[in-house]
């Protein structure tokens, strides 16, 4: 028998996406609510209830009460994989990027509650995890993450206010800086899950653009002791050798790219990791080229759901 799946709070932009790559798939049987039973709790008790693997498109709070509708169901089959910021370091969950370690596939396979990553965090985590994990970056170490999404990212509300002219909170630029206060969400994740232990500054950022994202990382080599481009770049090599949707540019193409843009990866489930650098000055700039909704949400979402499934 097929086994039941229902995406809560599949009609939001992460479940949409998440609908549209699972759309000609037929080794499940979908479970799902109209748009107009989305906030009906009794309804959504009893997908939840039925379900074998449920997939939380939700804010943080209605992500755990869905946790908790469940575990009250008695439902104690169910596998979870939450797409919120509520369970990223929470214990007992598997943190759902998949190339986090090489055993982190197998993790998430076994595991009953998956937490997908940030869009954000999955770009600084895979340029920072490498680097502290082989000693070629202290945990210790103080670092900026600057960073530029696609509205798509926002939800809904952003959306409109980025493409609707008539919406009194209409955005009328082309890029703005956000999370003035240097408060974001993603940030206790980004240090939990790459081990750093100061606090970075993170200073996100958003372009009139739907999809895409690119994440960097500037550094002085003296902070990586003395370490070159080429320890740098031989350490994420290593790392994602071998990962579907992890790559890192060669040094040919880093040299030759005169510049990289966001929007290259709107649409794509994989990411791009880049090493920048000018050995004279002693700075490279490392950065991750991804798609917000792809393997910064939905595409992320599924590839969990596919180890699940196996």
């Amino acid at each position: 028998m097929k086994p039941k799946l229902f995406i809560d709070g599949e009609h939001g932009t992460t479940g949409l996406q998440i609908r549209e790559r699972l759309a000609r798939r037929d080794d499940f049987e979908m479970l799902s609510l109209a748009m107009e039973d989305r906030r009906d709790d009794e309804k959504r008790k009893e997908m939840l209830a039925a379900c074998d693997i449920a997939i939380l498109c939700l804010p943080d709070d209605a992500a755990r009460e869905a946790v908790a509708m469940i575990e009250a169901s008695g439902n104690d089959a169910c596998k979870i994989i939450d797409t919120s910021t509520a369970h990223r370091t929470a214990q007992g969950w598997a943190y759902g990027f998949a190339e986090l370690s090489k055993k982190q596939s197998d993790n998430i396979r076994t595991a009953k509650r998956v937490s997908n990553p940030g869009c954000y965090s999955t770009g600084a985590i895979a340029l920072l995890k490498p680097l502290i994990n082989t000693g070629v970056m202290s945990p210790e170490c103080i670092v900026t993450i600057n960073a530029v999404s696609g509205y798509t990212g926002g939800g809904k509300q952003l959306i409109a206010q980025m493409e609707d002219e008539a919406n009194e909170k209409h955005i009328d630029t082309s890029f703005h800086l956000y999370a003035l206060g240097l408060q974001h969400k993603h940030v206790p994740e980004i240090m939990v899950r790459s081990g750093l232990k100061k606090r970075p500054l993170f200073m996100p950022s958003v372009g009139r653009f739907a999809q895409g994202m690119l994440v960097s990382i500037p550094l002085h080599l003296e902070q990586l002791s003395y370490a070159t481009a080429d320890t740098v770049r031989g350490a994420l090599e290593v790392h994602y050798d071998g990962c579907e949707y992890v790559t890192v540019a060669s040094k040919e193409e880093a040299a030759e790219a005169g510049h990289i843009r966001p929007e290259d990866f709107a649409g794509r489930d994989d990411m791009k990791l880049w090493v920048f650098s000018n050995e004279e000055a002693g700075h490279v700039n490392l950065v991750a080229q991804l798609d917000n909704l792809g393997k910064g949400a939905s595409g992320a979402a599924v590839q969990n759901l596919n180890l699940l499934l196996s």
